[in-house]
């Protein structure tokens, strides 16, 4: 999932978490032809079989219409020459005549000649709940590390489902969602966990009462189908797709659906597929990974006391994290930042070495007596109220494709036995990810049976970009779709866990992706990368 995402399910009820923690071509241009329901004995073959024709339906009608492509509004805050639209898709795909929904969307041109321009490439941020609409300000900015791929693609991004400008769905109030402190994460007692239950309970409630309409429809397998349906209306006749972290899951799930329309697909940060782990064994899962994670953070700050002084042992810097997070659980500094909002704020280093320095050196000031600078990094801003939109918008979607996206176990004693036993030796992220999630258990809506991700007739070999100790998304993620996805390439950093690997300067990285975009040429076999530079302090 991505940065942004996490940050909005970080300030959620209860706790702070992290995920884990997202088209029939009329007319001139040429389609293939519309994917048949998976095969799989998943016992809802009549469904599929309805949902592949609304798609079908609904590509066709996108693929006439196209994209009327305008100047984005001002506050979209896209810079020119970026242009936006929208695509119309069903609410229900099994009902493709029933109520449609806009799903927005955006693009920049190929910076290369049309000779060079091999299409649009598509891509998604993960979540579930971001939005990708800033993929073509990759352009604009010039980015290097894209600049290749900007010369054959033009750049697309889009809010998915109940995203952002796309029918977006609420579970809360947003300036209830981020007012703080909220409740300590870690429960001292069985009514600290009674209090968060209700809290959980509630939310779900609030999920039905404010977007009860769309819910039964936020499921991954449907965004997918989006995905068609935008490739449709850009008139292109396969899919060109970069997915990070849950972009990941909807990239399998897409190719899944719809294997022979895709062309390129380069998926980053893989959440695991397995149906035995969507979605709440890859919680656990990610849990363990995080402490992993944690302690090299922790690690790379001890080799730098001389910079931080919070000591020059992993347990020296540990002893100070559980120092101030007793402090904040006594009273929160300047009274809103407890430790939810602290795990919110620190949970950012796991995630990405780009915040190794930047943490460490708040959580320096803090011990050297400047609690204010922690105070500002780790509160939330009740004035920002666009931004607190995003993020309880943001939040409401996580919550509802992964409650609705599969079954979760409805009796607490299992919540309580698996978090109560992970917690004892993964204690940073167990228990503020269990309340983050605990809304799955009361859903109100029917949950669904996940898809069975494999390879089908016309899939083109997949790349797949993985860190070795991912906090969020653990390495087996990447080894089960690779297992799954015949043909499939699989490119290892080893020795790093920067979560999202595409966008970092690593030549070994960069330039196999490169490759693939552009010629689509993959290695002969798996390659093993060194990891990219360490954070300097």
């Amino acid at each position: 999932m991505s940065k942004s995402s996490m940050r909005r399910r970080a300030t959620a009820f209860g706790t702070a978490g992290a995920l884990v923690t997202a088209t029939l071509i009329a007319g001139a241009v040429s389609a293939p032809a519309a994917s048949a329901a998976p095969a799989d004995g998943q016992g809802h073959a009549r469904g599929w079989d309805r949902e592949a024709r609304g798609a079908a339906v609904a590509a066709a009608r996108a693929a006439r219409a196209g994209v009327d492509w305008k100047d984005c509004a001002a506050d979209w805050n896209l810079p020119k020459p970026i242009q936006c639209g929208y695509v119309t898709v069903p609410l229900d795909y099994a009902k493709p005549d029933g109520k449609q929904i806009k799903l927005a969307v955006d693009r920049i041109g190929n910076t290369g000649s049309k000779g060079e321009r091999q299409g649009a490439l598509i891509y998604n941020p993960g979540g579930p709940g971001g939005s990708g609409l800033r993929f073509p300000a990759r352009v604009t900015s010039k980015s290097a590390v894209w600049a290749k791929a900007a010369k054959a693609y033009d750049f697309v991004g889009f809010d998915p489902r109940g995203v952002g400008h796309s029918a977006p769905i609420s579970c809360v109030d947003p300036q209830e969602f981020v007012a703080a402190p909220k409740a300590d994460p870690v429960p001292g007692s069985e009514a600290d966990k009674r209090v968060q239950r209700g809290l959980a309970r509630a939310y779900a409630e609030g999920c039905f009462e404010r977007s009860g309409e769309m819910l039964p429809h936020m499921t991954t397998p449907n965004t997918a189908r989006d995905l068609d349906v935008i490739r449709a209306a850009l008139g292109e006749t396969k899919l060109n797709y970069l997915g990070v972290s849950y972009g990941t899951y909807l990239g399998a799930v897409y190719g899944t659906l719809f294997p022979d329309h895709v062309r390129r697909m380069v998926v980053d940060s893989v959440v695991n597929p397995s149906r035995d782990k969507i979605w709440y064994q890859a919680n656990l899962d990610q849990d363990v990974a995080f402490e992993g994670r944690w302690k090299d953070w922790q690690d790379w700050v001890a080799a730098n006391d001389a910079t931080y002084h919070l000591g020059d042992t992993r347990a020296e810097v540990q002893d100070q994290w559980l120092k101030l997070r007793a402090t904040a659980a006594k009273e929160p500094l300047g009274g809103v930042v407890g430790p939810a909002e602290l795990i919110s704020f620190f949970q950012s280093a796991p995630y990405y070495d780009s915040a190794w320095a930047p943490t460490a050196e708040i959580f320096s000031k803090y011990v050297a007596g400047d609690t204010q600078a922690l105070v500002d990094a780790a509160a939330p801003d009740p004035s920002d109220t666009a931004g607190n939109a995003s993020a309880e918008n943001g939040n409401a979607v996580y919550t509802a494709v992964e409650c609705t996206d599969a079954k979760w176990p409805a009796n607490w004693n299992t919540w309580d036995r698996d978090n109560t036993r992970l917690h004892r030796d993964h204690p940073f992220m167990t228990w503020a990810n269990a309340w983050m999630n605990l809304p799955c258990a009361t859903w109100p809506v029917k949950q669904q049976t996940p898809l069975n991700v494999k390879t089908g007739k016309g899939l083109p070999p997949v790349l797949i970009v993985q860190s070795e100790r991912d906090a969020a998304t653990p390495y087996a993620g990447a080894v089960e779709l690779h297992q799954r996805f015949k043909g499939s390439r699989l490119v290892t950093e080893r020795d790093a866990g920067s979560h999202g690997v595409t966008g970092l300067v690593n030549p070994c990285v960069n330039d196999r992706v490169d490759a693939y975009l552009l010629t689509g040429e993959l290695d002969a076999r798996d390659v093993t990368c060194a990891p990219h530079a360490t954070p300097k302090p």
